[in-house]
């Protein structure tokens, strides 16, 4: 059977001042009337229905997903104790997913992702998930870039196909610069790492197994401590996930595994992972602004400018840049600096604290 586990961890500090640690970006209506795991879990009900998706995230958080992802059940949410990157996450998945089902597909996915073209994203997963259950492989879904980002990772793949639809992984490439990043799509040869992955529940912990055999202890222990009496279960639980140092799937796993292939999308993608995306995917006026709530400009071009309060923001002989603001805080930056962000909401949370 085929499961979705929907990755819906975060701090909320890439989108401050809108984001927050009790607000993160999948929380957020950033281009719908939808919030942005509200897209996701319909995104995927043609092909995983409801009763099969599972989110995982922290306890904090799960109120709110319930509540705006009712067609979920309350068992339907993977808590874990702490976030500890995308390695742990996913594999304390697939131990809950093996209780359920030893037979398990899992299409792991972020929560925060924007596609454009659901039919062909579906038409994707199905190529990938067919070819699971026929060669037990790890497959990820890459994505042919339309520009040298510098943002994403890049997946370098054969160009002949193996199966009809996917292609032998070559090698992972960590997030390049701009020279680099124009060399990769000149080859033709590299795709952009979506952070999608299909695998069934086993073969992901027998990867883990071989190459983070660390973390296979600790979530063997989750597992039996799974199994155990209730009343002991959760303190088993928080210690072993406590001794899982943080590692993300890529470096943990997909880097090292002789097992990878990629099947490419071509369903219109984009890891929402700053208000630089936002910016570039939202709709732009004549000056080449976007503009929301009650803003004013003057000979300014090429910005984001946002109110999300009644306040009135101005903003006179700027190109290029960032305002955000809301009841939380104000943010200006420049466009090419919005990877500072993230300190920046750090900075803000040590002055509340």
């Amino acid at each position: 059977m085929v499961y979705a586990v929907i990755m819906a961890g975060g701090k909320g500090t890439r989108f401050w001042p809108v984001s927050t640690p009790e607000r993160p970006k999948q929380l957020l209506r950033l281009f719908d009337e939808r919030t942005m795991i509200e897209q996701t879990v319909h995104r995927l009900r043609p092909f995983v229905p409801a009763e099969r998706q599972f989110i995982v995230t922290i306890d904090e958080q799960v109120d709110e997903f319930a509540r705006q992802v009712p067609e979920l059940e309350r068992d339907s949410f993977i808590t874990e104790p702490f976030a500890r990157n995308t390695a742990p996450c996913i594999g304390l998945s697939a131990v809950h997913l093996m209780k359920r089902d030893p037979e398990a597909v899992m299409v792991v996915l972020p929560a925060d992702h924007r596609i454009d073209d659901r039919d062909a994203f579906l038409d994707t997963l199905r190529t990938a998930v067919q070819f699971v259950e026929e060669a037990d492989s790890i497959v990820t879904i890459g994505i042919r870039p339309t520009r040298p980002e510098t943002g994403y990772g890049y997946i370098q793949y054969e160009r002949d196909e193996f199966r009809p639809g996917v292609h032998r992984v070559v090698t992972f490439a960590e997030k390049p610069n701009r020279e680099t990043a124009l060399r990769f799509i000149e080859t033709g040869e590299f795709l952009w790492n979506s952070g999608i992955f299909i695998w069934s529940a086993q073969r992901i912990l027998n990867e883990l197994e071989e190459h983070t055999p660390e973390l296979y202890a600790a979530l063997m222990e989750i597992s039996s401590a799974l199994d155990g009496d209730n009343s002991a279960r959760e303190k088993r639980v928080h210690r072993a996930y406590q001794s899982i140092k943080p590692i993300s799937i890529d470096y943990g796993v997909m880097e090292k595994t002789r097992n990878a292939y990629v099947v490419p999308g071509t369903f219109g993608w984009s890891d929402i992972g700053s208000w630089e995306e936002v910016y570039q995917l939202d709709n732009h006026d004549s000056s080449g602004n976007v503009r929301q709530g009650s803003v004013v400009t003057i000979d300014t071009r090429d910005s984001y400018l946002v109110t999300r309060t009644s306040l009135p923001v101005a903003v006179i002989g700027m190109e290029g840049i960032i305002v955000v603001h809301t009841d939380e805080g104000t943010l200006v930056c420049p466009r090419d600096r919005v990877q500072d962000v993230r300190l920046a909401a750090e900075l803000v949370q040590k002055q509340k604290s």
